[in-house]
């Protein structure tokens, strides 16, 4: 059984590590939007244990976002009441992207790899390289940078520079004695080379630093490697979400 208190603590530090644009509050549910710069900064999740859904909310969200231009996304995580995913059934919301939150406690055994570069702030270069790697619906670099410039809990971006050269990025954020990973991504020629795994220790021994005991992170289901690797790490499944779209935009 999901633990509601954990998956809010988590959900939580994910809407402060992550700001969007702009966001509504609706019935326990928080809507976000980010002009669809990622699916977790433009969707609407529950906030509150037992926050309920029927037709007229979901109306009302598909209107929200039909508004601003961006496809409508629900995150159900476990915190919804049962009805929630009746009533998006009933408006035609399909499954897409099933996701885990994973977590995992943190010693003070790991530290940040000398090929790893942490700055307290994103700057321009940072930005703009992160989100070529990213690539996809991801890449824009305007949108990345509105984004983490609004963070502000303490964070690490993170590049690990192999023969001098950028070669992975990640982002880091620290908040009530949890540590948040996001946007791991090595570059596809510099795969293979364990660069994954020390860049997310580091990250880990800079979160150790800054308090946390304790780690959190989000895969899609389908990332086998990614899931492996965390799972060396001690990352254990917190809770499982999926996402509801429109039928048509899966």
């Amino acid at each position: 059984m999901t633990d509601r208190a954990l998956v809010a603590a988590l959900e939580e530090r994910l809407v402060n590590a992550w700001p969007s644009f702009e966001v509504e509050i609706m019935d326990g549910w928080l809507l976000r939007f980010a002009e669809g710069y990622s699916k977790r900064a433009n969707s609407a999740s529950p906030i509150l244990p037992g926050a309920t859904l029927d037709a007229a909310g979901v109306a009302h969200c598909r209107q929200a976002f039909e508004a601003r231009g961006v496809p409508l996304c629900v995150r159900l995580t476990g915190l919804e009441a049962p009805e929630a995913a009746a009533a998006l059934d009933a408006a035609g919301l399909v499954d897409f992207d099933p996701s885990l939150c994973l977590a995992a406690d943190l010693d003070g055994s790991l530290a940040v790899a000398p090929e790893v570069a942490i700055r307290l702030a994103p700057k321009p270069a940072w930005i703009a390289a992160a989100a070529e790697a990213y690539g996809g619906e991801k890449a824009d670099g305007d949108k990345l940078g509105r984004i983490v410039r609004r963070i502000r809990q303490p964070a690490a971006f993170a590049t690990f520079l192999l023969d001098g050269e950028p070669a992975a990025f990640g982002l880091a954020v620290a908040e009530r004695g949890w540590v948040g990973l996001y946007d791991i991504v090595v570059a596809p020629d510099r795969r293979g080379l364990g660069i994954g795994r020390r860049l997310v220790t580091s990250l880990l021994a800079w979160g150790h630093g800054q308090g946390a005991t304790r780690a959190y992170l989000q895969v899609r289901e389908t990332n086998a490697v990614a899931i492996a690797l965390y799972g060396q790490l001690g990352f254990r499944t917190a809770y499982a979400y999926r996402h509801r779209v429109e039928g048509g935009r899966a």
